[in-house]
Formats: structure tokens, C-alpha cells, sequence
């Protein structure tokens, strides 16, 4: 298995339907989130980009599952954010019709990484997310973002409370800054332990 370092990244495909998706013979690490919840900073951030993931003011922008590939080894599938995107009901329907199938059957998706302001409490559209992931047994990371805008006292105190409010424990979420870089060497830790997870299952 080859190192990951998340330098190596192209834009594979914005794909609109299940037809489109490409092989799943690498695994796919998903990012979901509110709209304008940071999501595409974070992936940015991620593969040290400033631009690989168009950033927006309008929620709603990303209209499609976007996929990049990563080192040859992984795919990085930005999802369309959800909430209070200002766009037609029939295309919120769309775009949940996509994730849900996308999710409930893509049998490459090795994570789902659910992205949440810390500055927050929860959403229940975030608890219903993480429920539903729950109930499928898709594997999934919080990630509570935006930690920069907080004091460390403030970071603690509202993770508390995010985590009381999802059921899981403190071990089970990252604390991430797409400004300062908080977290993001152990968001690349676990992504990388996943994807090595992946291919040791798929080569047995």
C-alpha cells in the first residue's frame, strides 16, 4: 500500500446519477455537511489546495457528487451540502435521491465524514444524518469545524455538548480549523487508516 499524501489530487468528475459513478475499485471517503457549514475548505485544506474545491457564499452550490482522486488510491467525493440551500424543492429532492442511493449502495464508500460548526448545537437534519449512517453501518467521522472562531475553553465546552447530543464519544470526532490547521493531521491519520483498511479487506 502505497503512502498517502494528499498531494497528488485531480478533479475526476461531477457526477449527476449512479451510471456516472466511477469504478469501485479504490475505496470513496465522502464529505457531507450543512450548506456553507466549511465543507469545501476542509477538503482544501485537506490536500493543501486553495481552489481545488470551488468555495461559495450561496448555498447550494455544489449540485453533484464531485469526485477527486487522490495519490491513485482514494476518492474524495464532495457531496452537496444540505439545510438551507436556497434552491427548488425538486432539487433538494434530486440531490437527496443521489445521496441516498450513492450511499445506501456504493459498495467502495469506506467513510463518511459528516461535518458540523462548532459554534453550534445540533441540527437535527446532522442527527438524522449520523442516525440514518448508523442504521446503514456505513462507517463515518464527525468532524466538528470552524474551531478557530472559538477559544480553546469554548472549543471544549460546545464538543461536549455536540457529543452528548450525537451519542458518541469524545474519541469518535476531530476538532478541525481549515484556517489554522487544527486537526488536520489527524483528519489525514484516520483517512489514511482507512484507506489501508480497505484495500487489506479487499485483497483478502
Amino acid at each position: 500500500m502505497a503512502t498517502i499524501h494528499f498531494n497528488s489530487v485531480a478533479f475526476l468528475d461531477a457526477v449527476h446519477s449512479l451510471k456516472q459513478l466511477p469504478p469501485d475499485i479504490i475505496p470513496d471517503i465522502a464529505f457531507a455537511g450543512r450548506s456553507n457549514v466549511g465543507k469545501s475548505s476542509l477538503i482544501n485544506r485537506l490536500v493543501n489546495r486553495s481552489n481545488l474545491v470551488k468555495t461559495s457564499a450561496k448555498p447550494g452550490k455544489t449540485r453533484s457528487l464531485n469526485f477527486f482522486s487522490v495519490d491513485n488510491s482514494l476518492y474524495l467525493v464532495d457531496l452537496p451540502g444540505y439545510g438551507y440551500a436556497k434552491v427548488s424543492r425538486d432539487m433538494q429532492n434530486t440531490w437527496q435521491r443521489l445521496i441516498s442511493n450513492y450511499v445506501e449502495t456504493r459498495e467502495s464508500l469506506a467513510l463518511v465524514v459528516v461535518i458540523v460548526d462548532l459554534r453550534h448545537e445540533v441540527k437535527k437534519l446532522d442527527r438524522d444524518l449520523v442516525d440514518w449512517l448508523k442504521y446503514l453501518g456505513v462507517p463515518h467521522l464527525l468532524v466538528y469545524t470552524k474551531a478557530d472562531k472559538l477559544p480553546r475553553n469554548k472549543q471544549i465546552k460546545n464538543a461536549a455538548s455536540l457529543d452528548a447530543g450525537f451519542n458518541i464519544h469524545a474519541t469518535e470526532r476531530i476538532l478541525f480549523s481549515s484556517k489554522s490547521g487544527q486537526g488536520c493531521t489527524e483528519l489525514k491519520e484516520i483517512l489514511t487508516r482507512v484507506v489501508e483498511g480497505f484495500s487489506s479487506k479487499h485483497q483478502e
